[in-house]
Parts: structure tokens; C-alpha cells; sequence
């Protein structure tokens, strides 16, 4: 004879509430991963979820509430370590509410950026994080008329959108001044894209150590490069080409400042007794460089785990607090005094 315990059901919230003791909107509060529920009751629901094999229908809460529980994420470069970091920061803190992401890469393309924008929309996501970027701030203003949007890498208020800014001058400076501090007056640089706004913050806080240590700027030691690392190589093999003096070389981000270290090694320059190397971003192959690179570290995975924090907020109509992790300069065995 067939039995017709609970087991053999799909089990119901209101079969969660009955087990655990509890209503069924703290039963959905814990399902939810509410804040403000009793320790005991939370423990009790989940057990009953466990012992019953109960299995949210997270269509049916969709149509309840009006939302799609996932959130849309436009990154730029899905290769980038760094929003490889930012993202799973993101994913982090949104899975344990119970969100899920649908991500899409713009490529630093404005255009692209705004399709991509486009496409989120039409899949009912119940808000958008730009990570970066070139969209313009009158684009994103109205979108955040639509639904929340959370923005990093940029400084801009308006109602429905909170934004993240690094602190990419200040960090810069302080990678350019750890190399003045170690009695390095010749410090070359290669700079990020200049179309990206994080590029010409580093390299004004580049600017900036220099003269506050009266170091007069040679335009010389200044080279261009777009954040990958083969204009890191170029940039380097430039400067060694043109018989350029420096004995420090400070990069926009790790990727370039790992190129020019392969330039550097196949001069037979080294690292750091004939020249010295600072990066920024600490991505995972800085700490394992040969030797060890020193650079600026942004906390990327805080990031996003901040910018998730802020969409949550957004969601429950509470006003975020969230800001960017500062800049943490992370001496390594790159660099020398002299």
C-alpha cells in the first residue's frame, strides 16, 4: 500500500511552518534570508527545510513579488583578474540572498556597454551593477529611474544609483612615492588606456608624488599603454630602445608591469639590482612573480562584495552606505633602495 507521508509530497512552506513551529511569513523570512529573525526560529525552519526536502519554487516567489532574483552585471573584460575578483565578491554576497547574475562585457565600448544594458532590461533583472566603464552619468541617472543601479569606478549621485569610487590617485601615490622613498628619482611610467578614467587618476598620482618630492616630470619616462600585458613589454623596450635613463619603472597595473619585466629579463636587466618594478591591482601572479612584485592593492572581491551590499540596500529601499576598500600599498621583493 502506498504511503502518504510527508516524504512522499513536495513539501509546502506552510508544511516548513507547521514543522518548525513558526508562522509562515518567518517561514519565508529565513527562506529568504531576511535579517531579524530569532535565532531559534531560523534554526528550527531550517531544519524542517532539511528534514522535509522542501524546495523553494523560486518561479512562484518570482510572480509573488514581482521580482526576477537576479541581478545583472556589466564587467569589461571577462579575462581581467581583477573583475574576476570583483565578481565573484559579487556572487558572494548575492547567492546568499538568494539572487543570481546574468553578466554581460561591454569591452570598454560605450555602444556595446548600452546593449548589454539593453539586453539586462529585457530579461527583468531587478537591478543592474556596472563595473566601470565608459556609459556616460546622464545614461546611468536615468536608468536608475527604472530600476537600482550600482556603479563603481566613478563618482556620481542620483536617486536609485550609488556609486563606488577607488581610490586610484591615492594609490598611485603611494606606489610612486614607496620608489622616491627608496631614493629612485628616474621613475618611469606606463600608464592604463588613457580613455579610462581609473588610467588618468594613476597617472596623476604619479604626477603627483614627483612633484611634491620637487622631482621635475620628464615626459621622456612617460609611455603609453592600454592595460594588457604586451604594451607593458612595448612600453618597456621603448624606453630601453631610446636609450631612456631610469633605475624604477612603476605600471598602471600588474598585467603591464609583468610585460615589462619580461622585457626587462631578456635585456639581461634585473629585478630589482638593475631596475625596480611596482604593479597595481595585486592580482594572484604578482605575489608568485620571480621576484615577488611589489603593487597597489584595491581589494577587488571587498569590492564587490560592497557594490552587492549597496544593490541590496537599493532593493529594500534603504539607503547605502557602502564605499570603495582604500588603496594598501604591498611591498614585495620588487624593489630596491639606492
Amino acid at each position: 500500500m502506498k504511503s502518504h507521508s510527508a516524504s512522499s509530497h513536495a513539501a509546502t512552506l506552510r508544511m516548513v511552518a507547521d514543522a518548525s513551529g513558526v508562522s509562515t511569513t518567518t517561514a519565508s523570512r529565513v527562506i529568504n534570508n531576511a535579517p531579524h529573525v530569532r535565532p531559534e526560529k531560523r534554526e528550527a525552519v531550517l531544519a524542517a527545510i532539511a528534514r522535509l526536502g522542501f524546495v523553494p519554487n523560486t518561479i512562484a516567489r518570482a510572480l509573488a513579488d514581482g521580482r526576477s532574483r537576479t541581478i545583472g552585471i556589466v564587467v569589461q573584460h571577462f579575462e581581467s583578474p581583477c573583475y574576476a575578483w570583483t565578481l565573484r565578491g559579487v556572487e558572494e554576497a548575492l547567492s546568499k540572498a538568494g539572487y543570481g547574475l546574468v553578466v554581460a562585457s561591454g569591452h570598454w565600448d560605450r555602444r556595446e556597454e548600452e546593449r548589454c544594458v539593453q539586453s539586462l532590461k529585457a530579461r527583468r533583472v531587478d537591478g543592474i551593477i556596472v563595473l566601470t566603464g565608459t556609459l556616460d552619468d546622464g545614461f546611468l541617472t536615468e536608468l536608475a529611474q527604472e530600476l537600482p543601479v550600482v556603479a563603481t569606478g566613478r563618482e556620481l549621485k542620483a536617486p536609485g544609483l550609488h556609486c563606488l569610487h577607488s581610490n586610484d590617485f591615492e594609490g598611485a601615490r603611494a606606489a610612486t612615492r614607496h620608489l622616491i622613498q627608496r631614493g629612485h628619482r628616474r621613475i618611469a611610467h606606463v600608464t592604463g588606456d588613457p580613455s579610462h578614467p581609473d588610467a588618468l587618476e594613476r597617472e596623476q598620482g604619479y604626477r603627483a608624488a614627483l612633484e611634491e618630492a620637487g622631482i621635475p616630470l620628464d615626459r621622456a619616462l612617460v609611455v603609453r599603454g592600454n592595460y594588457q600585458e604586451a604594451s607593458g613589454e612595448r612600453g618597456a623596450e621603448d624606453l630601453l630602445r631610446r636609450g631612456i635613463e631610469f633605475s624604477a619603472l612603476f605600471a598602471a597595473n600588474d598585467q603591464m608591469a609583468a610585460g615589462a619585466a619580461q622585457a626587462f629579463c631578456r635585456h639581461g636587466l634585473r629585478i630589482p639590482e638593475d631596475v625596480s618594478v611596482v604593479g597595481f591591482d595585486d592580482v594572484l601572479a604578482s605575489a608568485h612573480a620571480c621576484p615577488p612584485r611589489t603593487t597597489v592593492n584595491l581589494s577587488p572581491a571587498e569590492l564587490g562584495r560592497r557594490a552587492a551590499a549597496a544593490m541590496l540596500d537599493l532593493l529594500a529601499h534603504r539607503r547605502p552606505r557602502a564605499v570603495a576598500p582604500e588603496p594598501e600599498l604591498v611591498v614585495r621583493h620588487s624593489t630596491r633602495f639606492v
